[in-house]
C-alpha cells in the first residue's frame, strides 16, 4: 500500500453513505460534489480536444457570455495526426493542460482517441488516425503534456465508439482479436507509457453490454488486465442502469440533464444500498480512485504545489502555427505551381472556406477562440497592400435553422438524418455564386480555390452520408479549372472527402484538418514557400465510398446493431488485402524539397531489430521528412502494417542518419485461446517508405 493509499482509507472512513454518492456523480452539467467539511473540492471538468471550453451556468446549457473564457483554439486531432511528429504532439498536450488549469479546470476531455472506420462518423475531426499504432504513440506524448499541469486527461472513447448515428445504443458486435489489436491498442498505450488518469468510457455497446456498464471491459480488461487505477468517467448519458453501473468499474457518471439528485448513481442507488441490492464495497472502490486521483493532481494533500496553469499567451500561439504548419498536406503539385511566388500582382481567392470560422462549432470541441485567422486574412496579412487580392464566394452555404435549445440538451434524443433538398431559392444562389466565380477566374492567373467541408457536416451527434463535397463545390472546382489548370485548390476536411470528378484535372492540391487559431497565417507560409509542407495523410483517401471496408460490407452505421465483420482490416489494411487503388494512399505526403535515400543497413540484436538509413535533401528547401517502416509476416495472409517512424528536418545540401527499430511488441498478436499477445515466429518483410505506397527499401528477417 502506498502513501496515497494509506490517506485515501483514511478519507473513506470520515465519509458518510451520502458524501460517498455525492463524489460518483454530477452535481452540475461538467462538476461533482465536493465535501466541503474535509477540504475535498468538486472535481471541475470541461471539453474539449481543440481548446477548454466555454463557461456555462452550471445547471443549464446556457453560455454564461464572459469575456474571460476566450482560449487558444488548437488544431483538431486528425491536423495534429497529420504532422507524424511527436513532440508537437507533446506541445498540444502540454498547452491544452496549463490552459485547462489556467482556466481552474481539473479535468480535460481530450484527447479523442477512436479510430477512424470510415471516413463518414462525424466526430472523425477529433481523432487521429485508422491506424491504432500512430494513435497511441501521439496519444502518449499528449497525455504527458497535458498531465504535467496537475490535470486529469480523460482520453475517450473506450471503446469502439466509431459512429454517431445511434450512438447512445448501437451494440457493435466485433471478436475479441479485433478489439485488442486495433480498437484496444492505443488505449492501452496510454495507460501503460503515460499513466493516463481518466478514461471516459462510450456511449455505445460492445456485444450486448453497454460500455459505461460492462463488467468485461472495465473490471477485467481495463482494471485487472492493464492495472488502471485511476478515474473512469462516464460519457454525459451514457449510463443506462443503477445496478450494472454501481458494479462496473465506472467512478462517475456525467450526464446532460440537470436533475443530478436522480442520475442512476445518485438518489437511486441509495436507495438499492440501503434496501441490500448493492453492496458499499462498490461504492468505495469508486470513491477510492477518486481520491487517488486527486492526490495525483495535488487536489488532496500538497495542494501549495499545485500549478496554477496559463492561457492565452505568445508561446501558445506559436505552437499552435508550428503545429498548423506541419499538419498541412500537399497532395498533388505538378508543374510546380507551389509555391507561389510572393511578387504577383493580382490574386483571386474562391470559396466560403476562405472566410468561414469554425472554432465555434462542432459539437463538444467548439470553444470562444481568443482570435482566428482565416485564410483570407492569413493572404491578405502576407501580401500587404501591394497585392490587388479579390474574393468571391464560389458556392453558396445555406444557414442552419436555428434551434430554440442548445444542442447539448437534445444530444441524448435520436437524430434522424434529412433528405439534402436544395429550394429553388438555393439553386438559383448556386448558379449566381458559380457564375461569377467562372467570369472572374478569365481575369486572373493566380486562383486559390478554398473548399471542403465545415462543420455543419464534421460535426458530433451525427454522420455524413456519403464523401462527396457540399453545395455543388465539384462543379465549381471542375469549371475554374477548366479556365485556369493552374489553379490552386485547398481542401477542408476532418476526413476523406471524394476528389474523383476533378482530380485528374488538378495540378495542385492542399489537404488539412482543421488548424486552429493560426490556420490563415500557416496556409500563407505554406503557399507562398515560407516553409515546405511536412504533412501526411494518417488515413486512407479513397476513390468511391464503396472503397472503404465498413462500407464494402454493407456494416456503417448499421441500426440497432453493427457488425465488424472486416476484423483487423480496417483503413489501409483493407485496401492491400483486396488490392483497392486509393486516392490517396496513407502515409502521402509532397514536399517542395527533394530527398535521397541510401546507406541501408540492419542491426539484428534479438529482441530489438535497428534498421538504417542516410537521408539527404538535394532539393532548394529546407524541409522536414517522415520515414516509415511497416511489417509484414510472410507467412500469413495478413497485410504490412505501420510498426515505426520518424520524422526529421533536414537542411538543402546536408544529409541525416535515421534509426528505426522494432521490439517483441512489433511482432506480437492477440491470441484468442490464451488471451494474450504472443510473438509471432517466421519470416517477415520490412518495407521502409515515405508513403505505403512509395516504399523505398525492402528487407527480410527471421523471428
Amino acid at each position: 500500500m502506498n502513501n496515497y493509499d494509506l490517506k485515501v482509507e483514511e478519507i473513506l472512513k470520515q465519509l458518510t453513505l451520502e458524501e460517498k454518492i455525492g463524489m460518483i456523480h454530477g452535481d452540475g452539467l461538467f462538476q461533482t460534489k465536493g465535501v466541503e467539511r474535509l477540504g475535498i473540492k468538486p472535481l471541475k471538468m470541461a471539453d474539449g480536444p481543440m481548446g477548454v471550453r466555454a463557461e456555462f451556468l452550471n445547471d443549464k446549457w446556457i453560455p454564461l457570455n464572459h469575456s474571460d473564457d476566450y482560449v487558444t483554439y488548437l488544431p483538431s486531432g486528425s491536423a495534429i495526426a497529420s504532422t507524424w511528429n511527436n513532440s508537437l504532439a507533446y506541445k498540444y498536450g502540454q498547452v491544452l493542460g496549463r490552459e485547462a488549469r489556467g482556466r481552474g479546470k481539473d479535468v480535460i476531455l481530450a484527447p479523442s482517441m477512436n479510430i477512424i472506420r470510415s471516413p463518414l462518423c462525424g466526430r472523425n475531426f477529433e481523432y487521429l488516425s485508422e491506424d491504432p499504432f500512430i494513435i497511441g504513440k501521439l496519444a502518449v506524448q499528449m497525455v504527458k503534456g497535458i498531465q504535467e499541469s496537475d490535470v486529469i486527461s480523460c482520453a475517450k472513447h473506450f471503446a469502439a465508439n466509431n459512429q454517431e448515428t445511434n450512438r447512445l445504443g448501437v451494440d457493435v458486435i466485433v471478436k475479441e482479436k479485433t478489439l485488442y489489436e486495433i480498437y484496444f491498442k492505443a488505449f492501452k498505450e496510454i495507460i501503460i507509457k503515460a499513466n493516463v488518469y481518466g478514461i471516459m468510457s462510450a456511449y455505445n455497446k460492445i456485444n450486448g453490454h453497454y460500455c459505461s456498464q460492462n463488467k468485461w471491459l472495465l473490471n477485467n480488461v481495463l482494471r485487472k488486465e492493464w492495472n488502471y487505477e485511476n478515474l473512469v468517467i462516464s460519457d454525459w448519458g451514457a449510463v443506462n442502469d443503477t445496478l450494472e453501473a454501481a458494479e462496473a468499474a465506472l467512478d462517475i457518471e456525467m450526464s446532460v440533464t440537470d436533475n443530478f439528485d436522480n442520475y442512476y448513481l445518485a438518489n437511486p442507488l441509495i436507495e438499492k444500498i440501503n434496501n441490500g441490492e448493492i453492496e458499499i464495497k462498490n461504492i468505495d472502490n469508486k470513491v477510492r480512485n477518486i481520491l487517488r486521483t486527486m492526490f495525483k493532481i495535488k487536489m488532496l494533500g500538497d495542494t501549495e504545489d499545485r500549478k496554477s496553469g496559463v492561457y492565452n499567451t505568445k508561446e501558445h500561439q506559436d505552437i499552435t502555427y508550428e503545429i498548423a504548419l506541419e499538419s498541412i498536406v500537399l497532395l498533388k503539385n505538378e508543374d510546380n505551381v507551389l509555391p507561389l511566388n510572393k511578387n504577383i500582382k493580382k490574386l483571386l481567392v474562391i470559396g466560403d472556406n476562405a472566410i468561414r470560422h469554425h472554432s465555434n462549432k462542432g459539437g463538444s470541441a467548439e470553444i470562444k477562440a481568443l482570435y482566428e485567422i482565416s485564410p483570407l486574412m492569413g493572404l491578405k496579412t502576407k501580401l500587404g497592400g501591394n497585392v490587388d487580392i479579390r474574393y468571391t464566394k464560389g458556392y453558396y452555404v445555406p444557414d442552419k435553422a436555428a434551434d430554440d435549445k442548445h444542442w447539448q440538451e437534445l444530444s441524448l434524443e435520436k437524430k434522424i438524418a434529412k433528405e439534402k433538398t436544395l429550394s429553388d431559392e438555393i439553386k438559383a444562389k448556386q448558379k449566381l455564386y458559380l457564375d461569377e466565380a467562372i467570369e472572374l477566374a478569365k481575369q486572373y492567373e493566380n486562383i486559390i480555390i478554398f473548399a471542403g467541408l465545415n462543420h455543419d457536416y464534421d460535426l458530433e451527434g451525427q454522420d455524413r452520408s456519403d464523401i462527396d463535397l457540399p453545395y455543388e463545390q465539384d462543379q465549381l472546382i471542375s469549371e475554374i479549372l477548366k479556365v485556369n489548370p493552374n489553379t490552386i485548390i485547398h481542401l477542408l476536411s476532418g476526413s476523406a472527402v471524394s476528389m474523383s470528378k476533378w482530380q485528374a484535372q488538378a495540378k495542385t492540391i492542399l489537404w488539412s484538418s482543421y488548424i486552429g487559431m493560426e490556420t490563415g497565417h500557416a496556409l500563407a507560409s505554406i503557399i507562398f514557400g515560407d516553409v515546405s509542407p511536412s504533412g501526411k495523410l494518417t488515413q486512407t483517401f479513397a476513390v468511391k465510398l464503396e472503397d472503404y471496408s465498413s462500407h464494402q460490407i454493407g456494416e456503417f452505421p448499421g441500426n440497432d446493431h453493427v457488425h465488424y465483420y472486416e476484423k483487423e482490416n480496417v483503413g489501409y489494411r483493407h485496401f492491400l488485402v483486396n488490392k483497392i487503388k486509393p486516392q490517396f494512399p496513407f502515409g502521402h505526403g509532397l514536399s517542395y524539397s527533394k530527398f535521397t535515400y541510401d546507406k541501408f543497413t540492419n542491426q539484428l540484436d534479438d529482441p530489438r531489430y535497428s534498421f538504417n538509413l542516410n537521408i539527404k535533401n538535394i532539393g532548394n528547401f529546407d524541409a522536414s521528412e517522415t520515414i516509415q517502416l511497416y511489417l509484414k509476416n510472410i507467412n500469413n495472409k495478413e497485410p504490412m502494417v505501420l510498426k515505426a517512424y520518424e520524422k526529421v528536418f533536414i537542411k538543402k545540401g546536408e544529409a541525416r542518419a535515421v534509426s528505426l527499430t522494432l521490439d517483441d511488441e512489433s511482432f506480437s498478436y492477440y491470441n484468442e485461446v490464451s488471451k494474450q499477445f504472443e510473438v509471432k515466429k517466421g519470416l517477415y518483410q520490412v518495407s521502409i517508405g515515405t508513403s505505403l505506397e512509395n516504399i523505398i527499401h525492402q528487407t527480410q528477417i527471421e523471428v
